[in-house]
């Protein structure tokens, strides 16, 4: 079977962005038709200040929602990044590959440190390697496919130059995996800034829908969306972001296609409602999961637990592998104990 590996970042509260962008077709279509992995990547939010008690929180709440979503531990394997040890131990082996230029030249790189310098703060070494450290968690498994959001395409190209490049250096070792994409709604973007993704690191709190807002709060949030200049509702990605990120999440919920969902409305305020109401209506089951696995923890640590050792089980023979192929000594065993007669 095609495997696939995706991950989310427990750096915030997941949004309606992750759901329509990636989570509601891991759970509908990829656990479905391949071998996955989805992971909560939360070595990826140790790269700028945070809060350690904050990250655990937000990765367990993350897990959740991602079985809440849908995903299946019987289909899929779910588990926490940290909690297996051979991304690390590839990381390192692939940063030996990648060159500083690479780095530096990451869109998320330059616009993350640029922020942070001007808030006067210092970059962490790590904002600068980790996109070396999700190019192992790709690699790790063998991945031939990797769904993703547009704003993560440049990291899987990396992974699939590191891996080209390890194996013509040292020999194949790696699948050399793809970046695949929803059709609608690759990327939702922030109901206040329409030009700016929603991000769920993002503190404009009233342009991002979470998914555990309450619909009151989604409907305000929906109604007050920033549109565009005139009062056609017409889908123009370039000319009109407003009306159109209002018409492509429209569509996600409703199965609907943006540019004939433009032709139904003549106003803000009706095509508002309506995807006020479709968003409730997406989220309703999500967050009626969410409150049932949130009372019964244990299942949540079962699941971790059983993916974590299912993955570290597939990984070993690719990274183990990849530790000969660059000229690392394999450990010495420990020698067997002789049986007294």
């Amino acid at each position: 079977m095609t495997r696939v590996f995706s991950g989310v970042k427990p750096t915030g509260h997941l949004t309606l962005g992750n759901y329509l962008g990636a989570m509601r077709r891991w759970a509908e279509v990829d656990q479905h038709r391949s071998d996955a992995l989805f992971c909560i990547v939360d070595l990826h939010a140790l790269t700028v200040d945070h809060d350690p008690a904050r990250v655990r929180r937000l990765s367990r709440q993350a897990a959740t929602l991602l079985l809440a979503s849908g995903l299946d531990p019987e289909l899929c394997t779910v588990f926490v990044q940290s909690h297996v040890d051979e991304h690390t131990r590839l990381s390192y082996l692939l940063e030996c590959v990648a060159t500083d230029g690479e780095m530096r030249r990451m869109i998320q790189y330059k616009e993350k440190s640029a922020r942070e310098r001007e808030r006067g703060g210092s970059v962490r070494l790590s904002l600068l390697t980790y996109p070396v450290l999700m190019a192992a968690d790709i690699l790790a498994y063998g991945t031939d496919e990797v769904p993703v959001g547009d704003d993560q395409t440049q990291h899987v190209e990396l992974t699939r130059d590191l891996a080209v490049r390890f194996n013509q250096r040292y020999g194949h070792t790696f699948v050399v995996p793809k970046a695949t994409h929803p059709e609608v709604a690759a990327r939702v973007m922030n109901l206040q800034d329409p030009t700016a993704k929603m991000g769920k690191s993002d503190e404009s709190g009233p342009g991002i829908v979470y998914l555990l807002d309450e619909p009151d709060v989604v409907r305000r949030k929906v109604m007050r969306a920033v549109t565009d200049s005139g009062r056609e509702v017409e889908y123009d990605r370039e000319g009109r972001p407003g009306v159109a990120n209002l018409l492509e999440i429209l569509a996600a919920c409703t199965d609907g296609n943006p540019e004939a969902l433009a032709g139904v409305y003549e106003s803000y305020g009706a095509l508002k409602k309506d995807t006020a109401e479709a968003v409730v209506e997406v989220l309703r089951p999500v967050q009626a999961r969410h409150r049932e696995l949130c009372a019964d923890p244990a299942y949540v640590e079962g699941v971790l637990r059983d993916g974590a050792e299912k993955a570290r089980a597939m990984a070993r023979p690719t990274v183990d592998t990849a530790h000969r192929a660059i000229g690392l000594l394999p450990p010495v065993p420990e020698p067997a104990l002789s049986v007294a007669r």
